[in-house]
C-alpha cells in the first residue's frame, strides 16, 4: 500500500527571535527605521504597490525584511539609511513643542530653521511655559528607549517657587502627593537657594506624567514661577544659550546609551 504523506502545512509567518534575526523587521517598520516615512505612510505605499524588496514588488504590509541585506526601493529608487542626527535645544519659554500649531503660536521648530532634516522629532516634550533641555533626533529607536519608563532615565529640573520651601514640603515631594486622584512622586528634591519671598529647588523625575512638577506644587499650595530642565540622564544643558542648538558629542551619546542599556544590546 502506498504510504500516505501528511498534508502540507503552510509555514506561518512568525516574528524572529534569535540574535541572527535581530535586523529583521516588518517592511513598514523598515521604511520608518530608514527614516523614509512613518509606518502609516509606509503601509499606504506598500498597498499602492510602490515598494520593492530585492527587485520584487511587495504588497503585504506584514512581510519581514532583513535590514542588513535587503535592497528596498520606492518607485524604482533604492533608499538608504538616513544619517542619524542627535541635537539638543535650550528651549525658550513661550514655544510649543510641535511642528505645526493650529493656533499659529511659535514652535520649537522655529529654532531649527538651519536643520533641513526630515522626520526630526523631539524626544518627549516641554510645555509652553517650561524651558531648557529638549532633545531632537531622527533615530526612532533611540527616542523610544529613552522615553520608556522601564529604563528610568532621570530628568533634572530647576524650579522657582513663589514661596520658601521647607523640609516638610521637600519630603512630601519624594514621598508622594495626590493631585486629581493621581499619586505623583519625585525621585529626588532639594533646595538650591532662596530669597525673602521665593526659592529655587532641584527636582528629579524618572517618569513623564503631564505637568507633573506643576501639579505637585499645586498640591502643596505653591505656584511655579519658572521651570527649567537642566539635564537628562546625566546629559547637562550646560552653558548652551537660550534658543541655541548643538549636536550631541559621541561620548554624550554613549553615556545615554549606557543609561538605557542600549550599549549592551548593541554589543549582543
Amino acid at each position: 500500500m502506498r504510504e500516505r504523506r501528511p498534508p502540507h502545512k503552510t509555514r506561518e509567518r512568525t516574528k524572529p527571535t534569535d540574535n541572527a534575526a535581530a535586523k529583521r523587521v516588518t517592511l513598514p517598520r523598515a521604511l520608518s527605521k530608514l527614516g523614509y516615512c512613518s509606518r502609516t505612510q509606509a503601509e499606504r505605499l506598500i498597498a499602492e504597490n510602490r515598494v520593492a524588496v530585492d527587485g520584487r514588488t511587495v504588497s503585504d504590509t506584514s512581510a519581514w525584511v532583513d535590514l542588513a541585506t535587503a535592497s528596498i526601493s520606492i518607485d524604482g529608487l533604492v533608499i538608504a539609511a538616513e544619517v542619524k542626527i542627535y541635537l539638543m535645544l535650550n528651549k525658550p519659554r513661550g514655544l510649543v513643542t510641535t511642528r505645526h500649531d493650529p493656533e499659529g503660536r511659535p514652535t520649537v521648530y522655529d529654532c531649527l530653521r538651519d536643520f533641513d532634516i526630515p522626520h526630526l522629532s523631539p524626544v518627549g516634550r516641554l510645555d509652553k511655559a517650561s524651558e531648557g533641555l529638549l532633545l531632537f533626533t531622527n533615530d526612532t529607536e533611540f527616542a523610544q528607549i529613552l522615553l520608556d519608563p522601564v529604563t528610568h532615565v532621570t530628568k533634572t529640573y530647576h524650579v522657582q517657587i513663589d514661596r520658601i520651601m521647607d523640609d516638610e514640603d521637600i519630603a512630601a515631594m519624594t514621598s508622594g502627593l495626590r493631585h486629581d486622584g493621581e499619586l505623583l512622586t519625585a525621585t529626588a528634591a532639594r533646595r538650591l537657594r532662596q530669597g525673602d519671598r521665593n526659592s529655587w529647588i532641584e527636582v528629579e523625575l524618572d517618569e513623564g506624567r503631564n505637568r507633573q512638577i506643576r501639579r505637585m506644587l499645586e498640591a502643596l499650595g505653591a505656584e511655579c514661577l519658572r521651570l527649567v530642565r537642566v539635564a537628562i540622564g546625566g546629559l547637562e544643558l550646560g552653558e548652551l544659550p537660550k534658543g541655541a542648538v548643538r549636536a550631541l558629542t559621541e561620548p554624550e551619546l554613549q553615556a545615554l546609551r549606557r543609561k538605557t542599556g542600549m550599549e549592551r544590546t548593541r554589543r549582543n
